[in-house]
């Protein structure tokens, strides 16, 4: 049998290799794409800044939350279960504070 599929060669610079920490994300969508921000909060500070937004299609989308599924039961296999700490309002900073100002 033949093998049609031909071979994808990535490329993955210096920079994006360094990788974007990110400690919250927000996922909005339209009928045609789904969009991910991810962004990083930081305690104390109170405004937050989009590191990077991915568009993808929805088909894409749903690829690739059956990969983040696939690869967080390989993760529990090996590591144990991943701990969640409190159910979180998808719009809320996470476990960041913004202190009060203090005359």
């Amino acid at each position: 049998m033949e093998d049609n599929q031909e071979q994808l060669n990535i490329e993955l610079t210096e920079e994006i290799a360094q990788g974007i920490y990110s400690n919250l994300a927000i996922i909005t969508h339209s009928p045609t794409e789904f969009v991910v921000d991810f962004i990083r909060v930081m305690p104390g500070i109170p405004k937050a800044q989009v590191k990077s937004r991915i568009v993808l299609t929805p088909e894409h989308a749903k690829r690739l939350m059956k990969a983040f599924q696939d690869n967080i039961q390989k993760y529990e296999q090996m590591h144990g279960p991943i701990q969640i700490h409190g159910e979180m309002d998808p719009f809320s900073p996470g476990p960041f504070t913004i202190p009060n100002g203090q005359a």
